[in-house]
């Protein structure tokens, strides 16, 4: 019997008078893509943040790799967050960084990893999403909406993360370009062997990410 990759087993989350979490029960098995579906302010986001352990649910258990990691705070989750990589949406690139520095943030901050190392990865890994060596120097700034994307996406790709997270992967952009996107999400997920989570409410980008809905 596989372990889920992630599990999610009652949980229950409220903000003030407002359940927003009401009992969710939810697997993901290694190496599929689930996308949650729904429309605003019905508790995508809760879900996605309560995994991460950005929100602590108020009864229910989040398991990761069979692990129950509920409660876990502090340093015994910096394992766990290695495991994770995240698409936001708009991409959230910091403005006063090039390209190349916001890709390798994670390892440069998160993993004490050289500068010049991790500069050789960002390249390589916005090869991967089809930008040039070049574009590792501009800043986001000088990018469009779908380039930003994309640098978002090497970004979540960049430490080569068991789990992805895409929270609205295609909003903003224009039909063509969600389409690249979707095609750079399932090629990327695939390649890595990687699990993913996607929050959306695309029903066309909803349909060519997931394996499950």
């Amino acid at each position: 019997m596989t372990t889920p990759k992630i599990q999610l087993i009652g949980v229950k989350k409220r903000f003030g008078p407002k359940q927003v979490l009401d009992g969710v029960d939810l697997e993901i098995m290694p190496r599929t893509s689930l996308v949650i579906i729904g429309g605003s302010g019905t508790g995508k986001s809760v879900t996605i943040k309560s995994i991460l352990g950005i929100i602590t649910p108020d009864d229910g258990k989040v398991l990761v790799d069979g692990q129950d990691v509920t409660n876990l705070r502090g340093r015994e989750r910096e394992p766990l967050m290695r495991k994770f990589g995240m698409l936001f949406q708009g991409a959230a690139l910091f403005d006063s960084l090039p390209v190349w520095e916001n890709v390798a943030f994670g390892l440069i901050q998160g993993h004490g990893m050289a500068r010049a190392k991790a500069k050789d990865i960002a390249i390589s890994k916005l090869s991967k999403v089809g930008l040039s060596e070049d574009v590792a120097f501009l800043s986001p700034a000088e990018l469009s909406g779908g380039m930003q994307k994309r640098v978002g996406l090497a970004r979540a790709i960049a430490a080569d993360p068991e789990i992805i997270f895409f929270d609205e992967p295609t909003t903003g952009l224009d039909p063509i370009m969600a389409d690249v996107i979707n095609d750079l999400i399932v090629a990327t997920v695939k390649d890595m062997g990687a699990t993913a989570l996607s929050i959306t409410h695309d029903m066309a980008s909803a349909r060519k990410i997931s394996d499950n809905i």
